[in-house]
């Protein structure tokens, strides 16, 4: 599979990678959920080169993640902010970090500590089932191919596979 075919994968990892993907697509996000908006700003911070992201900024805004905004008229300047598309992608990358925390700290351990704004309290994201509420852990899902790509995607020794578990 070519890096350029991954968004017309029946899969919605490959299809999500095509769009988010790359070290500097996540970064941005990074910096765009951390209220970053400007173009300058994103150069000043990333240390990218201009041409690198004005790349992934027009990518980001023709997925329909990113809307490009004018803050003044003349001369004309535009800034950056998520779309409801983009602000949906914030617990992928606070699963990113939260990972990163765990199995990338050094002995300092995190550098940035997350705080729940509702409750006050120390917090880091947990992925919950959306029907009870369990926290989700490996081996606990089951994977099952939608009706329309039955026996398409999925060994079949898989269709009782759960996620995480070795076939």
């Amino acid at each position: 599979m070519r890096w350029e075919e991954l968004e017309q994968q029946p899969c919605s990892l490959a299809r999500t990678l095509s769009v988010v993907g790359d070290r500097w697509t996540l970064l941005l996000l990074r910096e765009c959920f951390l209220g970053i908006r400007r173009f300058d700003e994103f150069e000043k911070r990333l240390g990218v080169t201009r041409h690198v992201l004005a790349e992934r900024l027009k990518k980001l805004v023709e997925a329909g993640v990113l809307d490009k905004v004018a803050y003044q008229q003349r001369p004309l300047r535009e800034e950056y902010r998520l779309s409801d598309k983009g602000r949906d992608l914030y617990p992928a990358v606070l699963a990113l970090v939260n990972w990163g925390d765990r199995h990338m700290s050094g002995a300092e351990g995190a550098p940035i500590r997350h705080r729940h704004s509702h409750c006050g309290q120390p917090m880091h994201g947990v992925l919950v089932c959306s029907e009870c509420g369990e926290a989700l852990q490996p081996g606990a899902v089951v994977l099952e191919e939608a009706p329309a790509f039955k026996g398409q995607l999925l060994p079949a020794h898989w269709q009782v596979q759960r996620s995480g578990e070795k076939p």
